[in-house]
This record gives structure tokens, C-alpha cells and sequence, in this order.
């Protein structure tokens, strides 16, 4: 609180992935009420605002924004004025920089508030056919090969169901290497263009998809990419073929914690027994 105002608060607001149909008469009501819009790219909300009839003005906030737009947007609701945060399309802080106004706000103990709007990734899962029971999301993969194959070889013996984004220019790639830690056969849904007219879900294996990329068909559109889990083992190791996996884990980058935990998966040893076994 500053000189003697109320604090204002910070509203998460959904907006539509593709259809601009796709947005909720909650969403459109705090657009039009709050003070400004911290948008990720103000031509493209421009464009959403104006379908909607919303005179809102806008400010930029992005992934390359300074640290004086969070401390700008900061000292504004600590003065009282509510701020609508907007990506430009789904919700924001998911595979988002607004987590860092989430985590700014918070840490000033003003209100954040979400607005739930459309998300290519619970949309595609729900659409998909596999196990929504459980399932993990992991946004983009590392474009750094290192980090990219660390990230990998976790996804290798994951039993949930996983979620992942790509764009159009790597979509082999990214098959390509699940293939390698997955399996060319298991089961893939591909969701393309999500509520646009080009909407598209692919369904089969992981080497269907890549033949199909690579031989018929130019891959367009962002994709979400919904991948079965692994069949759930409980494989028993010797201590020596357990030292083998360890080092092959670490060697591509993943940490001692992350490695045991990884193997704990996959065999009849606890995460802490195989992480003394290395030690």
C-alpha cells in the first residue's frame, strides 16, 4: 500500500488460441474495467480488443521487456491500479514470462487472480484418447543439444502421459529424438492449428508421424505434441548394469538426484538407494 491506496490487483486473462469466439464474458468484463492491459504483443491484442470493442490501453510486456517495465508495472498496482495480463494466446505464465509478474505481485502481497481462458496443451490432451489420469507438461524441449538430451532421457521411462509444444520447422526433429528415447512404435497425437479452421489431430506411431513429415506433407501450424507413457517396469539391475545407466545419465547431464530418481522409476530400488549406490 502506498500513500494510504488500496492495492491494485493483478488479473490472469485467458484469451482464445485460435477462434476469438473462445473467450469468456468474465474475461471480456475485466478487459474493459481494469485500468491497462500488459500485453505481449499490443498489435496482436490490439486486434482481439477491437473484435471485442474494448478501448482498454495496452502495454507492452514481454520476454525481452526490461526490468523497469516489471518495476513500472509494479508501482502501478501498488498504486491502486488493476492490471489485466494477456499472452497472446491461452493463459499467461504457462510456457510464459508472466510468471515473473505473478512472482513480483506476489512477493508484494497483491492479489493475482486468474481468469481461465483456452490451452493448447489441456485442449489437445483432452481430444487426444490417451490416459488424462495423469500427465506432465513440458512445454518446449531445450534447444541446447545437452540439455535437450538430458530433458530426453527423463521423458524415457515416464509412465504419465506427456505433453509437449513445438514449432513447425523442428516437429522431425523433436519426433525424431522421442523416437530414439521412446520408441519408434509408441503412440503419438499430434494437434495442429487448435481451434483454427485448419484444426487437425494425427493419430499413430511415433515412426508413422515421422515417415509422414518427411515424405508426404509440410509441416504447418503450432503443434502439440500428446505422447503415451511408458509401460510401467520394475525391472531388476545388478549393481554393475546400475553403475552403467548411472554414468550414461550423468555423462548427458542430469545431476546425481535427478539420475536415481530417473532409475527408481524403471527398477525394484528406491531413488535413495540408488543415489548411495553411486556415492
Amino acid at each position: 500500500m502506498i500513500n494510504g491506496s488500496e492495492l491494485g490487483k493483478l488479473y490472469l486473462v485467458g484469451t482464445p488460441i485460435g477462434n476469438l469466439e473462445d473467450i469468456t464474458l468474465r474475461a471480456i468484463r475485466i478487459l474493459t474495467e481494469v485500468d491497462v492491459i500488459a500485453a505481449e504483443d499490443t498489435r496482436r491484442t490490439g486486434k482481439l480488443l477491437q473484435h471485442l470493442q474494448i478501448s482498454t490501453p495496452q502495454i507492452s510486456y514481454h520476454e525481452h521487456s526490461p526490468l523497469s517495465r516489471v518495476e513500472e508495472l509494479m508501482s502501478r498496482l501498488q498504486q491502486g491500479d488493476n492490471i489485466a495480463l494477456v499472452t497472446d494466446a491461452g493463459m499467461p505464465s504457462i510456457s510464459d514470462p508472466g510468471v515473473k509478474l505473478v512472482q513480483s505481485a506476489s512477493a508484494l502481497s497483491i492479489d493475482v487472480i486468474p481468469i481461465p481462458g483456452g490451452t493448447a496443451a489441456i485442449s489437445a490432451l483432452a481430444a487426444s484418447g490417451l490416459s488424462t489420469d495423469k500427465f506432465v507438461f513440458e512445454g518446449f524441449l531445450p534447444p541446447k543439444e545437452k540439455e535437450r538430451q538430458a530433458r530426453l532421457e527423463l521423458l524415457r521411462s515416464e509412465t504419465r502421459t506427456v505433453v509437449l509444444y513445438e514449432a513447425p520447422h523442428r516437429i522431425v526433429k523433436t519426433l525424431t529424438d522421442l523416437a530414439t528415447v521412446a520408441g519408434e512404435g509408441r503412440e503419438i497425437v499430434l494437434g495442429r492449428e487448435l481451434t483454427k479452421i485448419h484444426e487437425e489431430f494425427w493419430r499413430g506411431s511415433i515412426q508413422d508421424a515421422i515417415a509422414l513429415y518427411t515424405n508426404k506433407r509440410q509441416p504447418k501450424g503450432e503443434y502439440t505434441l500428446v505422447l503415451k507413457g511408458a509401460e510401467e517396469t520394475n525391472l531388476i539391475m545388478s549393481e554393475d548394469e546400475l553403475k552403467v545407466e548411472l554414468k550414461q545419465l550423468l555423462d548427458n547431464g542430469m545431476t546425481r538426484s535427478q539420475a536415481s530418481r530417473q532409475l527408481a522409476k524403471s527398477t525394484n530400488l528406491s531413488r535413495r538407494e540408488i543415489y548411495q549406490l553411486d556415492l
